[in-house]
């Protein structure tokens, strides 16, 4: 999309000259957050991030880390070094009393900030229960009480997850009790020691799959009990993969979910994963849930309402993709743009059957993963094949919740909001998920893992594919060479294993020799 023209913009000539306060900015949907507020909106004035120190560098040394993201690139070719100008750092940390904040920052984000979103958590679903509320329950009371003192507070828009109410199947644009109140949990994991409370957690979050679901669950209980009339609203995007238009095609920047799947699976490490192939996989682009992000601070600010406003930013319902059709889109695609280093020849599938699954994982994942790191130990080199593989176990196992599983979100509340859009905002913010073209974007989420993730050049899928297909021919000659050695210690007591010993020569040789032409 091109650069927005601000007279015709409702929502650019609503954040002019006013400023806005992040938390969670340099996560995968902070970053394009920032990136879109200061192309989109080129008037706006100023944009705080609260930023932690982390691994040595302070806030202001993150906040140059930032700007060197190829995600950035765009921005400062259309309006130059100086659009970093507005972005300031704020030194804080949700997990700490008042955020963190020195006063001087408290009262510059009290007399200055008109909007505030508020999308800093923690994801991980295997958190221990009393960091998962201390980060997503306690991290969202603190912004609120920050919020309470902001004088010229038009919107507070919290990032939630469609997942919070994962305990129903029909999930719609509403809130939900939880069977116990936020403060009641805040309380029992101030008291408990670490032991006691792993070991009352399964208790205590009950019906839900992880930490993280049930704490988003109890955050969006404590908006709609101490908000009282700050202007908020909710935003509850599905699983969010890569971008779809903007700023740059495919960007990506973890390999979390979808992401870090698809590229165990291009690698060829991964080769079996439990789903339901009929279950939709509820994916959105992360640059549509920006869009919705911004238009919905725009719409609390300029169309007030005593409801709390929810949006289930969902694909399922208006474009439904099912994990089969990610099975049958995004296969061939990685065959087509390879990575340059791949441990084997891409292949496998997805199963319905555990047994099955658990099988092939023995099979396909554990036996070749000891096999390689003993050729490792006995070369001299280090072992690294078994510890990747239980990583990928872990992460696919948290995943299963969401591959065999199916929900219903009911999404009114965002095609409304489409609707008011209006002039070049339609263009500018559209967040229409019917428009996607799925094989199309798994094309540019593919070779968007290869340019942001593998870092990968374009230039370099020449000889990846040329490997790949030596890769290919060599798994074929160690496949047969397993079977040749299987018939060939039967093949003196029966006359078919020795006829099916001397094909498979036959056949060894030939792909040898193809091989030998393919170098």
């Amino acid at each position: 999309m091109e650069n927005n023209n601000e007279g015709d913009s409702a929502i650019a000539k609503f954040f002019e000259g006013r400023s806005v306060f992040i938390t969670g900015a340099t996560g995968f949907m902070g970053k394009v957050l920032v990136e879109k507020l200061l192309r989109s909106c080129p008037g706006i004035k100023n944009v705080y991030l609260l930023l932690r120190s982390k691994k040595g560098l302070d806030a202001r040394q993150r906040l140059d880390g930032l700007f060197s993201a190829e995600l950035f690139k765009r921005l400062i070719e259309a309006q130059g070094p100086k659009a970093k100008n507005k972005v300031i750092a704020i030194q804080g940390d949700i997990s700490f009393d008042n955020l963190g904040i020195s006063d001087d920052d408290r009262q510059t984000l009290i007399r200055e900030v008109s909007v505030v979103f508020h999308s800093a958590a923690t994801v991980k679903f295997d958190e221990p229960l009393r960091t998962s509320v201390e980060f997503n329950v306690l991290g969202t009371r603190r912004v609120i009480q920050l919020c309470h003192e902001m004088k010229e507070l038009k919107a507070l828009i919290h990032v939630s997850t469609a997942y919070a109410n994962c305990n129903r199947t029909e999930i719609d644009e509403v809130l939900y009790d939880p069977k116990v109140r936020p403060n009641q949990i805040i309380d029992a994991v101030k008291w408990m020691d670490e032991d006691l409370i792993n070991q009352v957690t399964p208790k205590i979050i009950g019906d839900r799959p992880n930490t993280y679901t049930f704490t988003k669950a109890l955050a969006e209980t404590l908006l709609s009990e101490e908000c009282k009339a700050l202007p908020v609203a909710i935003v509850r995007p599905s699983i969010v993969t890569a971008a779809w238009r903007e700023p740059l095609r495919g960007w990506v920047d973890n390999i979390n979910g979808p992401t870090g799947l698809v590229l165990a699976v291009g690698k060829g490490i991964m080769r079996t994963m439990l789903y339901d192939g009929n279950a939709i996989a509820d994916l959105i682009p992360v640059d549509a849930v920006i869009n919705v992000m911004i238009t919905a601070a725009w719409s609390v600010a300029t169309k007030p309402t005593n409801q709390l406003m929810i949006y289930n930013v969902t694909s399922g319902q208006e474009n439904p993709l099912t994990w089969g059709d990610i099975e049958r889109i995004a296969f061939p695609v990685l065959l087509r743009y390879p990575s340059v280093e791949v441990f084997r020849y891409p292949g496998g599938s997805f199963k319905h059957s555990r047994l099955v699954n658990d099988i092939s994982c023995l099979f396909q994942h554990v036996i070749p993963a000891y096999l390689v790191d003993a050729f490792l130990g006995l070369t001299g080199r280090k072992r690294m094949m078994v510890r990747a593989v239980e990583k990928l176990h872990k992460a696919i196992t948290s995943l299963e919740d969401f591959t065999t599983r199916q929900w219903q979100f009911k999404c009114n509340n965002v095609l409304a909001l489409s609707k008011e859009l209006q002039g070049s905002d339609k263009e500018t913010f559209a967040f229409d998920i019917r428009q996607l073209h799925w094989p199309t974007y798994w094309e540019d989420y593919v070779l968007g893992m290869r340019k942001f993730i593998l870092k990968e050049d374009h230039s370099s899928l020449p000889v990846a594919r040329k490997k790949l297909n030596r890769l290919y021919y060599r798994d074929s000659v160690v496949f047969f060479g397993v079977l040749l050695a299987v018939c060939h210690l039967f093949a003196r007591r029966s006359q078919l294993a020795s006829r099916m010993w001397f094909f498979l020569a036959t056949l060894a040789v030939r792909i040898y020799s193809a091989l030998n032409k393919a170098r």
